[in-house]
């Protein structure tokens, strides 16, 4: 197992809002959603990518004929080598399990005096569930957290889930209809997923990303808190406001950011809604 490989698009040192203490965080490429406020674009696709910082770009042109292809990158090196004005960096990188524990081992004694570990994001991290359990596997004694939009066939999530100490689920949009214009897929799995989880006596945090009058709604909130009351392995509610930074990294990758929402507006944070049947709310 410990040959699986993964496409890794970053490796996050010393984070505290994925987990429970200091944490390392381990993004993957690849996701079946398409939200329409994702503020990690790099993780969308599962493939190597070039990214453009525009503000360093002189426009010379010579890296056009990659940003035009969509298939996986395979002369990203010389780009980027290649650039004049070192615009460019590489989004995707192949590492080995082995390869990813001996990195997070090099900071393990920290993590766990800090009552921290390793978190497994994205991109949705299910996509490549065989390498997050590999890299599980080889750091038995560290804490365990996922961060995962529940998207992915159930026997898949069971088994992943089961290996973990921790499962921070994203529940975006309760309704439908809601759900399938503003992420690109229906909810049905996701929520099945979320009653399979509330049934495995695993320690859950559930997240909501709070984009303005989309799912700050006190109907969104109300139809959440319902299906959340009764769980006995939730931790806390986590709402995270709006990245009003999540459109700046598209140019870099050649796509568009398009909304329908306004961005500049405070989303309603209405914590009471939780706290009213018993749940911990908290804002991030």
């Amino acid at each position: 197992m410990s040959t699986t490989k993964g496409l890794v698009f970053d490796i996050e040192e010393f984070a505290v809002f994925d987990g429970p203490g200091i944490r390392s965080v381990v993004f993957l490429k690849g996701c079946p959603l398409r939200c329409a406020w994702c503020h990690n674009p790099e993780g969308l696709e599962h493939r190597i990518q070039l990214v453009k910082t525009l503000s360093l770009c002189a426009g010379c042109g010579l890296c056009d004929a990659a940003f035009r292809s969509s298939a996986d990158c395979t002369n990203c090196g010389h780009y980027v080598s290649a650039c004049p004005t070192g615009a460019l960096r590489i989004a995707g990188t192949w590492m080995s399990a082995q390869e990813v524990a001996v990195r997070i081992q090099r900071h393990e004694t920290l993590l766990r005096l800090n009552h921290g570990g390793i978190t497994f994001s994205g991109g949705e991290p299910l996509m490549q569930a065989d390498f997050v359990l590999a890299v599980r596997a080889l750091l038995p004694c560290l804490h365990a957290a996922i961060e995962t939009s529940g998207y992915a066939p159930s026997p898949l999530f069971q088994k992943v889930v089961a290996a973990m100490d921790l499962v921070i689920m994203d529940i975006k949009i309760v309704d439908p209809l809601l759900h399938v214009k503003y992420t690109g897929v229906q909810n049905d799995v996701i929520l099945k997923n979320l009653t399979l989880l509330k049934s495995m006596n695993k320690p859950m945090r559930i997240r909501v990303p709070l984009i303005p009058t989309v799912n700050d709604t006190p109907e969104n909130m109300t139809a959440l808190a319902a299906l959340l009351k009764d769980a006995k392995n939730l931790e806390k509610v986590e709402l995270m406001r709006y990245n009003q930074a999540a459109g700046a990294k598209y140019a870099g990758l050649g796509m568009l950011y398009q909304v329908d929402f306004p961005e500049k507006q405070p989303p309603r944070l209405l914590t009471e809604i939780f706290k009213e049947v018993g749940i911990l709310c908290d804002v991030l």
